[in-house]
């Protein structure tokens, strides 16, 4: 099977309170500082639009939550397990990120990302997102704090 017909085959499905469990579990495998049980169980209650990847075996290959407001959506979280990493999930995250918020009538897409994170930085821009700000001291970060790099994607 090549990588575009594993693509293919993974579905969307949303997110429920039951999911939380397994959604920390990759979190946690992938960020250096993960958000908390009560970020998501907290992001689901306020209805937020939130969609896992699976593979074929069910098994959990990425996910994301959005949350819309007026006109604008913002990308909360998003999340490539790390054996599917660099095999264009994160452009199909990005591609469902972006219908969903097409569907709520957004016409952009707000987040804010570490400039550390060089790999999801990149993936952005190829996609199309711009640099529109820079929020000081944003992220906790080993012996501080780390500035966010606001970007915005026009739908």
């Amino acid at each position: 099977m090549t990588v575009a017909q594993a693509v293919s085959a993974l579905t969307f499905r949303p997110m429920l309170a039951s999911d939380v469990d397994e959604v920390l579990a990759l979190e946690e495998s992938v960020y250096p500082y993960p958000w908390s049980r009560a970020n998501f169980t907290d992001s689901l209650a306020s209805g937020y639009d939130a969609w896992l990847l699976r593979d074929t075996e069910g098994a959990l290959v990425g996910y994301f939550l959005i949350m819309c407001a007026v006109d604008e959506a913002h990308l909360l979280n998003v999340a490539v397990a790390a054996p599917w990493q660099g095999q264009g999930i994160g452009r199909h995250l990005l591609d469902k990120i972006a219908a969903c918020a097409r569907g709520r009538g957004m016409e952009s897409i707000l987040l804010e990302v570490r400039p550390s994170n060089e790999r999801a930085l990149k993936i952005y821009e190829r996609y199309g997102y711009a640099t529109i700000g820079r929020r000081r001291s944003y992220y906790p970060a080993n012996g501080g704090r780390e500035d966010a790099i606001v970007m915005r994607y026009t739908l």
